[in-house]
Formats: C-alpha cells, structure tokens, sequence
C-alpha cells in the first residue's frame, strides 16, 4: 500500500543512538499546542466582543462596562489553559493518535462553559448570554481544528522518520516481527522499533538471532533495563510471552521508572478497542475485563436513525450532483445509467444494491474471461486496469461518485452509512466460519477498508479491518470514519 508515492511498509528505521535535538520534540509539541490552544480562545472571544457589542469601542470609559468584557476576554483564553491543563489534554500519551486528545479539549470545552455559568450565577455577576455562547463554544470549535492541523504536520512529520519514540521491544521473535510491521506501516503512532530483545537462547539453539526485520537484537530478557539505557530509548513494549508474567513485568518497572521511561504491555488480545477494555483489581490482581460487543439495542437504534436522516439530508444536498452524474453517463456509453447488483446483508439476507453504472452494459457475461487475471489475494476480484470499466466510469471511481446511489439502500435500511464492505453472494460462499462475522452488521458506504487503502488492501487485512469495526463500533468511531472518508475519496488513491 503507498501512500503519496511512498511505500508505508518501509517506513525509515531509527539510528542506534538517538539525535539530543530530536528528542526535545515533546516540548515543542507541546508548547505549540499551548500556543494554538491560547490564540484560538483570545480569537474567538474577540470576535464574540464585536459581534455582540458592536459599539463597545466608544463605551470602552462609560461606568466600566467596557472594561469588564475586555477584560473577560482576556482572562477566558488564560482559564482555557487552565481547564485543559486539569483535563490533561497536553500528556504525551495523547498527541498524534486516536480520538482521546480530541475529546479531553472538547470535554475541557463543556467543563468551561459550566465554570462561567456557576462563577456568574453565584456572585450574582451580570454576564452578556450572547456573548458567552458565542465565545467559548467558538473557541472550542478553533481549537479542536487547529489540534487537528498540528496532528496532520506532526504525520506528515513522522513519515520522514522524524519525532517518533524510541523503543525497545520484548517478546518472541514472531511476536517481535509483527509490531515492527505493523509499526512501520501505522508510522503516525509514532512509535518506531530502535532494538529488540528475545528470551534467553537454549544452547542448543546455537547464538541468537542478530536481529528481528532489520532491527538490531541487543540482549534478552534479563538485559532490557541495560538496552533501554544505551540507546536512550522512551519506551519498552512487553508482547504477551509466558517468560514475562507479573513477577518479571513489576522488576522490569521499577528498573526504567527512574529514567521515565515508558512501560506498555500488548495483550494477547487484538482489535479491541478501549471502551471494551477495563482493569478491575482483585485481590491485587489485576484483570483485564473485555466487555462484548453492543449489536442490538439503543444504540442501534440510534445507528439506524442517525444513517437514514443523514442519507436522506445527502439525497437532497447532492440531488444535482447525482443528476449531473447520470446526464454524463447516459450520454457517453450505451446501457442503463443505474446498475443493480445482489449483495449480502444483515444475517446473510441478500438485497438489491445501487450505483451508477462504470463499467461497459455486458461486464458481468465478459468477468469469466478475466477471471486467471485477478490481482486480489483472495476472494475478491480486482483488476488494476480492468478493461471493462469505461472511461467516465474510471473518474467516478476515482473519487468514489459511483457509489452515491447507495444513500437510497441506506435510507431504505438495506446498508448502514459506515460499516463493512458489502459482499456478493459467491464470495460469501467462500468465507471462512470467522469472515462470517462481518455480517452481524448492516454493510456500509464507507468503512476502516474505505480510509485504510480501499483496493490496494489484501484481502487478510480487508477482513482484519471489517471484524474490528463490528467488534469495536460506535456513533464516535462512524462519526470519525466518515470524516476521514472525504480525505481519502479526495485523495483517489486505491479506487479502481
């Protein structure tokens, strides 16, 4: 899979010894959000001064009044600062991944406005309604989009190999070489394998391995706290092994805690989501509680209202686009503009999809013909240049135009907005027992196979993608999905 040219599975690996420069990163970081944070707040409360007092420059001496709000102004940037300081929004944790950074700003956002309203109402303080629901959601607002432009500079950042957290990682080679490609091609996570260490080699086995992926294997387990120290390394990443348990894990700590190094434990639990995931403590034990998935309920019903009123509303929106698009079609190749095909839904129950018609009116009767030319590892069909699809119908794939009349199976309740991709019936017939969780779901417009690679996905990680979305999903993570399907259909890459 590339991304702008590049290939993501080749990220650059760290040098031995890291640069003193580089490693100042985290406090520049976090100055500039500090920064951005302030400026965001100071513009907001200004423009909410002069939207809501638009004459208060010539009563800035009449009995104070224009003092009082120009001071406000200036102190609600500087209890901005505060409250996401209380709310820890600048830990290092946080920067650069996942939703949690976003949502600790915008929880700071609420904590503020409710500040402002118990401070006024219990020192009796006249406050300007208008001006204070104007300027803090406002300032919310500019500073979640400015977060996100400093998250998108710090990506762009580590694709380069640059700001990333060194770390030394412990467990079985196998285990080992999964992180470092999963590392390397998720190079936004920042977090990048600098050296490895292996258990203890039988002698039997003859010398250990002198290194994992290209990374280098700088001693065993009874040798990490001596690794993390040469390299200068952040942090030490423990993959579930039985050599490391509790005992091992807890000496492992106090020997890094007086470097502040990180300690992370990967569970042998893979794509579950944190929400699932709470630690409950017994007897000083603690143990790892995975809550099941939520598939029915209130909040699929929340899902299924959401997806049809936001279909509905697109409809209408994009009622000239999809007219336009039809015009074009009908009017540069023979055939209908429409194209119908059964697809596998909800349960196994099969429904009639709809999109605009790409290809050229007898594709299906000519697919046997290039069946030995598929390019998928799976059982999917694809084919990079595929002959059949005619040349309007390659620029609507290209930014995913085609599939606009699926809003009418989203409406309908046939299809989901996000969700997994929706199967043909003889590639259900070619599931495994596990594929077949995919469809617990409603399939989906968009989906994590949508904003990770579309079709330059193998058919291993399409699968991996759609399991951990029925597994994990949420109103949040559909939200997040279909924000970053626009970047994605924009971008064009892995449509064909």
């Amino acid at each position: 899979m590339t991304v702008m040219g590049r290939d993501r599975t080749s990220a650059p690996v760290l040098p031995l010894h890291p640069d003193p420069a580089e490693q100042k990163w985290p406090a520049r970081y976090r100055r500039a959000a500090v920064a951005l944070d302030y400026a965001s707040m100071q513009v907001a409360t200004v423009i909410a001064l002069l939207l809501r007092f638009p004459g208060l420059p010539g009563k800035v001496g009449d009995d104070g009044f224009g003092l009082a709000y120009i001071a406000l102004s200036l102190l609600l940037p500087l209890g901005w600062l505060l409250v996401l300081t209380v709310c820890r929004a600048y830990q290092p944790r946080y920067v650069g991944v996942g939703y949690e950074e976003f949502h600790r700003v915008l929880r700071a956002g609420f904590i503020l406005i409710a500040t402002v309203a118990i401070v006024a109402y219990a020192t009796k303080t006249e406050v300007a309604r208008g001006y204070v629901v104007m300027a803090l959601p406002l300032g919310t607002l500019l500073a979640l989009v400015a977060r996100y432009r400093l998250r998108k500079w710090l990506h762009a950042r580590r694709w380069n190999g640059r700001y990333m957290r060194r770390v030394v990682a412990v467990g079985h080679r196998s285990s080992v070489a999964d992180l470092i490609l999963l590392l390397r091609q998720k190079a936004y996570h920042g977090m990048d394998i600098a050296a490895v260490c292996l258990p203890p080699a039988p002698a039997a086995a003859g010398e250990r391995a002198a290194e994992v992926e290209g990374v280098p294997v700088l001693g065993d387990f009874g040798e990490v706290a001596a690794v993390v120290e040469r390299i200068g390394a952040d942090s030490v990443a423990v993959l579930s092994c039985p050599e490391m348990d509790g005992r091992a894990l807890r000496r492992l700590a106090w020997q890094i805690e007086r470097d502040d190094v990180e300690l992370v434990v990967a569970p042998a639990l893979m794509d579950v989501a944190g929400p699932r995931i709470s630690i409950r403590p017994v007897t000083g034990l603690p143990l790892l509680h995975v809550e099941h998935p939520e598939l029915a309920g209130g909040r699929k019903l929340l899902k299924g209202g959401f997806d049809r009123a936001a279909a509905l509303a697109a409809l209408v929106a994009l009622s000239p686009v999809l007219l336009a698009v039809a015009l074009l079609i009908g009017t540069t190749s023979r055939g209908p503009v429409l194209f119908r095909q059964t697809r596998v839904g909800r349960g196994g129950r099969e429904f009639t999809v709809y999109k605009f018609r790409t290809m050229v009116a007898d594709a299906e009767t000519r697919k046997v013909e290039l069946l030995d030319g598929n390019e998928n590892d799976g059982v999917l069909f694809k084919i990079k240049e595929d002959p059949r699809i005619t040349r309007v119908g390659g620029r609507l794939r290209r930014y995913s135009l085609d599939e606009l009349p699926q809003l009418l199976n989203v409406v309908r309740g046939d299809m989901s907005l996000v969700g997994p991709r929706p199967p043909l019936p003889d590639e259900v017939a070619r599931y495994g027992d596990d594929v077949h969780r995919r469809l617990v779901v409603k399939p989906g417009m968009t989906g994590l196979w949508q904003v990770s690679g579309r079709s330059d996905l193998s058919w291993e990680e399409s699968v991996r993608l759609d399991l951990r979305y029925v597994d994990n999903w949420s109103l949040a993570m559909d939200l997040q999905i279909i924000w970053k399907t626009w970047a994605a259909v924009f971008r064009g890459s892995g449509a064909y």
